[in-house]
């Protein structure tokens, strides 16, 4: 049985409030790394990375999700030193560069020290896959700036996920990690409203597990809390469609549509910003043309 909707749902982010009842929020990806699954490599310098930002800011992204490493199944993990070269910069001159505007950024982090850089330089977000395991300082960074956060089901590490992905109740014990990791978080002195939650599509999850969460993503709005969807090109859609890692825009368009429409998510993290963009757009128009009948 679908989820009654909220009655309010907001995101408060260094001073910002969205309210996603509305209008869901699209976050373009920019993966500053040589492995990422999807386009490791395009967008490895700091040039490449604000060009490609910039492109996905006109193309109608509300916020832009800025990583340095890598959480492709398999993947190692790098050097403070290195995450630190490849992302503060990249920080540092979109803030410069004047064209923001009201779009937020995101630091796709689980190093505190990271995440403390890059929010000194005038990031908004953090979006930790570890849900603040990864780093015992992460909680007092992020409530220090009062920054957003995103807190990611994962079971393992990048490196042995896909080797951990065992359930009995995919759905209920993902629901059970977010909730315990948000009550941690409270707990931890970052205020709810500024929290966010993912159910880690593809992450520690085989293709089954995915669809199963996906077609009942509502059974999450119970934690009362915004859910980031995060499915854009994932190894699941190619299984199931037959198609490469570039040719995989309109199933992921699918699979976002699926979750408007059953207002199951409010962040939709997505590497094809136009598409998603419209798609969110007209979705909106309808719906408030539906509440008007």
């Amino acid at each position: 049985m679908m989820q009654p909707l909220p009655s309010s749902l907001t995101w408060q982010i260094r001073g910002h409030t969205f309210d996603l009842l509305g209008r869901a929020l699209v976050m373009g990806i920019i993966n500053v790394t040589p492995d990422s699954f999807s386009d490791g490599g395009h967008h490895a310098s700091t040039d490449a990375a604000v060009a490609h930002a910039l492109t996905l800011l006109d193309q109608g992204a509300d916020l832009l999700d800025i990583g340095g490493e890598s959480t492709r199944p398999g993947s190692q993990p790098i050097a403070l030193e290195e995450e630190l070269r490849r992302v503060v910069p990249v920080v540092e001159a979109l803030v410069a560069s004047g064209r923001l505007g009201h779009v937020l950024l995101s630091v796709d982090t689980s190093k505190a020290e990271v995440a403390r850089r890059c929010l000194e330089t005038g990031a908004h977000i953090v979006n930790d896959v570890t849900a603040l395991r990864g780093d015992a300082d992460m909680a007092a960074v992020v409530r220090d700036f009062g920054a957003g956060l995103i807190l990611m089901h994962m079971k393992g590490t990048p490196a042995t996920m896909q080797q951990e992905a065992a359930y009995e109740d995919v759905v209920g014990e993902v629901f059970a990690f977010l909730q315990e990791r948000l009550q941690a978080t409270i707990d931890a002195g970052i205020a709810g409203p500024c929290v966010a939650l993912d159910p880690g599509i593809g992450f520690g999850k085989n293709d089954e597990h995915n669809l199963t969460l996906l077609a009942r993503l509502d059974r999450f709005r119970e934690l009362g809390r915004p859910v980031c969807l995060g499915v854009s090109r994932k190894g699941f859609l190619g299984r199931l469609l037959g198609r490469p890692v570039m040719d995989r825009t309109a199933g992921s368009l699918a699979v976002v549509c699926h979750a408007l429409a059953r207002r199951a998510a409010q962040v939709l993290r997505v590497h094809e910003v136009a598409p998603t963009h419209d798609a969110v757009a007209v979705f909106a128009a309808l719906a408030g043309r539906e509440a008007e009948t």
